[in-house]
């Protein structure tokens, strides 16, 4: 079952998102690396910013979450992570469908250029990495970011989307 988060579900995120970014450590650069990956005061800012979580749900707990931002005139996939021990069971790919069909427009996601199996996993969805200098614009224009994390992050937009809105 998909199913939108409740201020109830907060700590099973935090929980999921941590666990399941633990494949980043050693792969993206140290320096972004923290632990946790995402602390209490993160997620919940994040929440305040407008991600709205959705979860599946098996077997009576929460297996993956992914959130979507609307910014301006694009939406955000954001902070998509599944349960390290649940991963590869279709739960991405389902929250990510999921959040596909009750978003309208340009449907962009950004993620760590090192983080391979991430892009594979968006293009085997239909999105497609943006040009060096269009990632640029538009994580300066879409997300809140440093610089550093701009430099080491790529940007995947909705092929089927192109043409329907403008991404800015």
């Amino acid at each position: 079952m998909i199913r939108r988060c409740i201020d109830e579900d907060f700590e099973s995120i935090y929980l999921i998102v941590n666990d399941a970014a633990g494949v980043y450590k050693g792969v993206i650069p140290s320096d972004c690396w923290a632990e946790p990956y995402m602390p209490r005061d993160e997620l919940r800012a994040e929440l305040d910013a407008g991600v709205v979580f959705w979860c599946r749900e098996r077997e009576g707990e929460i297996a993956g979450v992914m959130g979507i931002q609307a910014v301006a005139d694009v939406t955000l996939i954001r902070h998509a992570y599944v349960r390290s021990s649940m991963q590869n069971q279709g739960i991405g790919g389902g929250l990510l469908s999921s959040l596909r069909e009750r978003s309208a427009g340009s449907l962009l996601v950004g993620t760590w250029a090192s983080a391979t199996w991430a892009i594979h996993f968006y293009e085997k969805y239909g999105f497609r990495l943006v040009p060096q200098d269009e990632k640029v614009r538009l994580l300066r224009k879409y997300w809140t970011v440093g610089d550093r994390q701009i430099e080491t992050s790529v940007v995947l937009a909705d092929a089927s989307r192109q043409g329907r809105q403008s991404a800015g």
